[in-house]
């Protein structure tokens, strides 16, 4: 079986084991996929990611013996309607604009539903990058100004932050080159004294 998302057919396998064990035993996918990227030092996301993938690898021979008699299987995903994308985009706009990312503005929205955040995050970045013109529309409609506005406000920001942080950066300087200097004008006198006692 080739590597998906750079797991090996043993690794595959004892996913497998571990995913179906524990929906045996009543835990829920996203806590067994938590469980499983803490045991094996994955990223949740990636052991989810790969989980699906493999269920979706039915034309593979290894895969299915590794599946059979599982009972494990991908629920078909119903798209979202034009209403609810412009719902869920709104949502996060509107949690952007008070600071939130985007990361955690979709996993407010999807109430810890790692599945639903991820089917909300990937609608928002499938709009930026398909439909810009769209995102346009709700930033109007939600009263943010457009994405030039949002961007200039950004950097205004960052140039806020960066001004700060150099005049900090600036004093600290100042304080150790005051230190320094006294700290050599002690070591001076220290070896002054050291030469006066060996006289």
């Amino acid at each position: 079986m080739n590597k998906i998302n750079g797991y090996t057919e043993d690794e595959a396998k004892y996913l497998v084991e571990f995913i179906s064990e524990g929906r045996k035993s009543g835990k829920t996918l996203s806590g067994l996929f938590s469980s499983y990227a803490q045991k094996t030092g994955r990223a949740k996301g990636s052991v989810r990611n790969y989980y699906y993938a493999l269920l979706r690898s039915t034309g593979d021979d290894r895969v299915k013996k590794i599946l059979r008699g599982k009972n494990l299987r991908a629920e078909k995903i119903v798209p979202f309607t034009e209403a609810e994308t412009d719902g869920i985009l709104r949502e996060i706009l509107k949690q952007k604009s008070k600071g939130v990312s985007v990361r955690r503005a979709v996993l407010n929205l999807a109430k810890g539903d790692d599945r639903l955040m991820l089917r909300y995050q990937n609608k928002y970045r499938n709009v930026v990058n398909k439909e810009p013109e769209r995102l346009e529309r709700l930033l109007k409609e939600c009263g943010f100004g457009s994405t030039d506005e949002a961007q200039k406000r950004i950097e205004e920001e960052i140039n806020g932050l960066y001004d700060k942080l150099a005049a900090s950066l600036k004093e600290e300087n100042k304080r150790l080159t005051t230190v320094l200097k006294r700290l050599t004008d002690e070591n001076a006198l220290l070896k002054l004294q050291i030469k006066n006692l060996q006289d």
